[in-house]
């Protein structure tokens, strides 16, 4: 039963990732209009949304990020050197996000609001259900045992809610990054497909992470209710 809930999900998060990669390698073989590398383009794009911050370059693959607590845009280095339109689609959703800071984006909010109630909700999720489980094998504490095991399911939920969460913050950074993109100039029109590609298939994956996380839940009812009914 365990495949059953979290089979699909992981397979859709397979296909995700080897359409991003595919995606990315595809758009940094195609060169942008300007042939500005990924950190030049982004310098551009920043003054065209009317920020100023600092960039950074970081190592690794797909690491692009825009930092909040900083409020720094940092570039892998891969993006950072490619005169790529893939790289210039990554660096403009990244500044999506700092447009969406500058702004005061209410999902961005409520998903940075929820960071630490999350990570101590899933450590916790699987420390209270596994307890309560085993409480619940003591007729005395059965039922206090299902309490606890509820609670432990509530921590799960709180990732499910951060997945949900994530979707708008991302989708509308994309949205965001293409138009500064397309209003730039830096790319030709017939290119923006690339851009497009790339980004699409980004958001595949936080999709997938939403399906994960709500197996997971789903499989954890399953348990502590199948275990109720066999009582």
């Amino acid at each position: 039963m365990y495949l059953v809930f979290t089979l699909p999900p992981l397979l859709l998060a397979l296909i995700a990732q080897a359409w991003v990669k595919s995606s990315y390698r595809k758009g940094l073989q195609v060169a942008n209009r300007g042939r500005l590398t990924g950190l030049q383009g982004a310098d551009v794009l920043m003054q065209r949304a009317g920020l100023s911050l600092p960039i950074e370059t970081v190592g690794g693959d797909l690491t692009d990020h825009y930092d909040p607590k900083s409020k720094t845009l940092r570039l892998s280095s891969g993006v950072a050197r490619s005169p790529s339109v893939g790289a210039l689609a990554i660096a403009a959703h990244e500044l999506g996000h700092a447009m969406q800071d500058d702004e005061d984006y209410p999902p961005l909010r409520v998903r940075s609001a929820l960071v630490m109630p999350v990570n101590i909700g899933t450590q916790l999720g699987t420390i209270l259900f596994i307890a309560g489980m085993l409480l619940s094998y003591l007729s005395s504490l059965a039922a206090i045992g299902r309490v606890v095991s509820w609670i432990g399911i509530l921590g799960f939920c709180m990732a499910a809610l951060f997945a949900l969460v994530t979707l708008p913050v991302e989708f509308n950074a994309s949205r965001r990054g293409l138009q500064l993109l397309s209003n730039s100039g830096l790319v030709a029109q017939g290119e923006m497909r690339y851009a497009r590609n790339v980004l699409t298939a980004a958001a595949l994956t936080y999709i997938a992470a939403l399906a994960q996380a709500l197996a997971q839940v789903m499989y954890y009812v399953y348990l502590l209710s199948g275990r109720r009914r066999r009582r």
